[in-house]
C-alpha cells in the first residue's frame, strides 16, 4: 500500500489532522479547527499522509516561536506505524523547512519509540520539559489579597492586551529558550488565551502585575491546560502567582473541570515547586531535540 503525501487546506483536512493529533496525543488540548486555520504562523505547512484514502498521519513545518528555527511535527496513527509513513512526513516537512531558509530544525517528543526514530535523522536532546498534573476537587476561592486584586479577563477585557505590554514582554525573556519567544500582540491576543471567563489577571493600581488561568479543551472539557503564568519580577515573592492559581482552580472546579495540567521547563524549578505546593504531581516528559537542515537519514526515496 502506497501513502500519499497531501496539503492540508479545509477545515475537513484540518478534522483530519485533529484525528490523529488526539490519537497520538491523547493527554495533551488540541488546537480546534478554527485555532489551526487562523492562528498560524507565516510559512506554516500541514499536510496529511493518506493509505488507500485513509489518513493515517500528519505533519507541521512551521517557524519555532523564537523564529530561529523550524519546528517540525510528525504524527502517525498508532495502527499504521513502521510502514515507512513517518519517514515520507520527514522527508516532506523537512524539504518545506530547508526552502524556507531554515538551517536548524526542532522537534518534541514524549517516548523512547519517537526519540529513537528522531535520532535517526540527526536529533539529538537540548532541554526537557515536564508535566505537571492537579486533579481538581472542591477547591475554596483565595482570600482578596492586600495591595492588587485579581479579575478575570472577561470582567475587563482591556487588561488582555495591557498584559501582554506589563507582563508578556518583561516575562518572555525568562523562559530558558536559547533565544527569547517572539510573540506579537496579535499572536497574544488569538492564541494565549481561549476563554477570557477561565483568564485571570492580577491588578495593583494601573498596572497588571501577573496573569494565569486555563485552556478549555472543547474535546474534553473536564480537563483544561494551565496558560501562560507569569509575574512581574517587582512583584515576586508576594503569592501572586500562588493566588491567581488557586483563582483559576476555584474556577476550575465550579465549571466542572476535574484535572488540570501544564508544562514546565527545565531550568524554571520556582514554578515547579510551586506547582508542587499546589498539590501538581508529575507526568509525562517531553525532551526537545534539535538538528541541522537538512536532514540526515532520510532515504532518497519514499517507502
Amino acid at each position: 500500500m502506497a501513502t500519499t503525501i497531501r496539503t492540508a487546506r479545509t477545515d475537513a483536512d484540518y478534522e483530519s489532522w485533529r484525528a490523529v493529533r488526539i490519537a497520538v496525543m491523547p493527554y495533551e488540548r488540541c488546537p480546534t479547527v478554527a485555532e489551526i486555520r487562523d492562528n498560524g504562523r507565516p510559512g506554516r505547512l500541514i499536510v496529511l499522509a493518506e493509505i488507500d484514502g485513509a489518513v493515517v498521519g500528519s505533519g507541521v513545518a512551521e517557524p519555532s516561536g523564537d523564529g530561529q528555527r523550524a519546528s517540525l511535527t510528525a504524527m502517525v496513527h498508532p495502527d499504521f506505524r513502521r510502514r515507512g509513513v513517518g519517514t515520507h512526513l520527514v522527508r516532506v516537512i523537512a524539504a518545506h523547512a530547508v526552502a524556507q531558509g531554515f538551517d536548524t530544525a526542532g522537534a518534541f517528543v514524549d517516548d523512547e519509540g519517537s526519540r529513537l526514530f528522531a535520532e535517526r535523522f540527526g536529533f539529538v536532546e537540548r532541554n526537557r520539559e515536564v508535566e505537571q498534573v492537579r486533579r481538581i476537587g472542591a477547591e475554596p476561592w483565595p482570600k482578596a489579597p492586600t495591595g492588587y486584586e485579581i479579575v478575570s479577563v472577561a470582567e475587563r477585557p482591556e487588561l488582555w492586551p495591557a498584559a501582554y505590554h506589563q507582563v508578556a514582554l518583561p516575562t518572555l525573556p525568562d523562559m530558558d529558550h536559547p533565544t527569547p519567544l517572539q510573540v506579537s500582540l496579535a499572536e497574544w491576543e488569538k492564541d494565549w488565551i481561549n476563554d477570557p471567563a477561565a483568564m485571570f489577571v492580577a491588578v495593583a493600581g494601573d498596572e497588571v502585575i501577573g496573569v494565569a488561568g486555563l485552556k478549555l479543551d472543547s474535546d474534553r472539557p473536564e480537563r483544561a491546560e494551565v496558560g501562560y503564568t507569569a509575574v512581574r519580577r517587582e512583584w515576586r515573592g508576594r503569592s501572586v502567582a500562588a493566588t491567581l492559581k488557586r483563582t483559576s482552580m476555584a474556577w476550575a472546579a465550579e465549571h466542572g473541570i476535574t484535572e488540570i495540567y501544564t508544562w514546565t521547563q527545565r531550568g524554571n524549578e520556582a514554578m515547579r515547586r510551586l506547582n508542587e505546593h499546589l498539590g501538581f504531581s508529575y507526568g509525562i516528559v517531553s525532551v526537545t531535540m534539535r538538528a541541522p537542515l537538512p536532514l540526515t537519514g532520510l532515504p532518497s526515496a519514499a517507502r
